[in-house]
């Protein structure tokens, strides 16, 4: 078997060194071939930089690196000079580092290239090295630009930092419209889109093609690259765990798949497949390799809820209108992967995103965190909530819902909220955390229902109201016939009622059908 290429990002390494390489070459090759300047953003470890060193080994002219790949006959590999540069390097702090450190990256390129050095600011370095490129080897420059904003995503929770970076950016990133005619071809990425008044604000022939249909998969495994590529590893794997090849995929489904960039079609995170083939095992992986304390601060900082986050539809517009630490949370959290695209919403000719989280890895892990940031939950608490999940497994209903009662009541008195909403969230989030695959307001022919439930062969329906009755909450399920659309398995109804005065759950019935 060809070997996971877990945290590798060189192209050349993978194909040499016998990794698994899933073929994306047709995006790069129809890329090349209908345009010279591009931006994609992605979320973290979704394979941009994998990208962009396969851009360079393609200009670079090595063709037998691409041996059996779909670009390989269709591409001259003519040898283009290459400005490639990492601004993801999240080690420097403070704006003098990454100067400093971006300086001595331009520098080894005049090296690499035995370019004479000129002593002059970082932005006219840059448009020198690209006009002289171009002079000494006449052929134009390809510019490669990997995680454009990073030092401004460092300092999000600074917004005057944050504007410090974007200033700089500014004038650098300009040069590379002010040398238009020595270049190429240009390829940016980041995690988070431009705004119209941003570091590209000059760039303004660089086509986003974050949100376009076309290029909605070729970040991500599809469903078919995963059992193409990796069929040797799920044959292993089903074996090892004694399920079959279908149980394990469904299962690998619902933890990594789920990510959407058009609202049509889905992604699996190829991080957590990596790792997931690798360990063997269900894991958080994508989640717990990111920057959980920056995340803690944001949430912290800004009291975010569940259902103020999937609440409200989005166009691709608010993508772009506001620099991102003005974002909205929701806009926010949708770039950096922990929201995504469910499904698309026409309003005549236009069209909304509806958002949620992508899939079971995420939706565990944020919700654990929104516990901790935003509700105070210490680890003991924290610890408390993995009882709600032995009482599903054991369908014990009223085990379940005391345990949850006992958890509201750790939540500060000072953050409790006089709003159904508020309970709706809280409850969904505590039951999410718990690693138990919970819906909100699951949509029916006739309405929604609050919470849903679905534990291997049982569906558990919660309605949930704010200072009237638990019967007046069971009424509703039934005359709403939520449960039609379960039929077949073995259902719950639980109505609750939760008292704002005591600021927990006062009365619930449960009843099964």
């Amino acid at each position: 078997m060809k070997k996971l290429p877990v945290g590798i990002a060189d192209y050349k390494e993978i194909i040499e060194e016998n990794y698994i390489y899933v073929d994306k070459t047709k995006y790069l090759y129809d890329l090349i071939n209908s345009g010279k300047f591009y931006f994609m953003s992605r979320p973290r470890r979704f394979g941009k930089s994998l990208t962009v060193s396969t851009f360079y080994y393609l200009f670079k002219g090595e063709k037998e690196l691409f041996k059996g790949t779909y670009i390989y006959d269709k591409w001259d590999f003519k040898e283009y000079p290459i400005i490639k540069l990492d601004m993801s390097d999240n080690t420097l702090t403070t704006y003098e580092e990454f100067i400093e450190s971006l300086n001595k990256m331009i520098e080894d390129i005049y090296e690499d290239y035995e370019i004479p050095k000129i002593e002059n600011n970082l932005p006219t370095k840059f448009g020198n090295l690209i006009r002289v490129l171009n002079k000494k080897y006449e052929e134009k420059v390809v510019i490669l630009i990997d995680e454009y904003e990073s030092p401004i995503l460092e300092h999000i929770n600074d917004k005057k930092k944050a504007e410090k970076f974007r200033g700089f950016l500014r004038e650098f990133y300009k040069k590379i419209k002010t040398k238009d005619a020595y270049v190429k071809f240009v390829f940016i990425t980041g995690i988070t889109k431009f705004t119209k008044t941003g570091v590209f604000s000059a760039l303004n022939n660089l086509s986003d093609i974050s949100l376009n249909r076309k290029y909605g998969q070729m970040f991500g495994y599809t469903q078919e690259e995963l059992e193409y590529y990796f069929k040797d590893y799920i044959k292993e794997l089903s074996e090892e765990m004694g399920i079959t090849e279908k149980e394990l995929l469904e299962e690998m489904k619902r933890y990594y798949n789920g990510f959407s960039f058009d609202g049509e079609h889905t992604v699996y995170n190829p991080y957590s497949i990596l790792r997931f083939f690798s360990e063997k095992e269900f894991q958080n992986f994508w989640f717990e390799s990111g920057s959980p304390s920056f995340l803690y601060e944001y949430i912290k900082g800004k009291k975010i809820e569940y259902e103020d986050l999937v609440k409200t539809p989005v166009s691709a517009e608010d993508f772009s209108t506001r620099e991102i630490e003005d974002a909205k949370a929701n806009i926010f959290f949708t770039q950096a992967g922990y929201l995504t695209f469910k499904g698309i919403k026409k309003y005549g000719l236009k069209k909304k995103y509806i958002l949620d989280y992508p899939n079971f890895e995420v939706k565990n892990s944020f919700s654990t965190l929104i516990l901790e940031a935003n509700y105070g939950f210490n680890d003991e608490e924290i610890n408390r909530v993995s009882e709600i999940y032995l009482k599903i497994e054991e369908n014990d209903i009223k085990g379940l819902i005391e345990e949850i009662k006992k958890i509201i009541s750790a939540v500060p008195y000072n953050l409790h909220k006089k709003e159904e909403k508020y309970y709706h969230s809280l409850i969904f989030t505590i039951i999410a955390s718990a690693g138990i695959d919970v819906k909100a307001e699951e949509l029916t022919n006739l309405g929604r229902s609050d919470l849903v439930i679905d534990f291997e062969d049982r569906i558990y329906l919660f309605e949930i109201k704010l200072d009237q009755s638990a019967e007046e909450a069971l009424k509703q399920i039934k005359e709403m016939k939520y449960y039609e659309k379960y039929a077949g398995k073995e259902i719950y109804l639980i109505g609750m009622n939760i008292n704002s005065e005591k600021r927990n759950i006062e009365n619930y019935i449960i009843e099964k059908l």
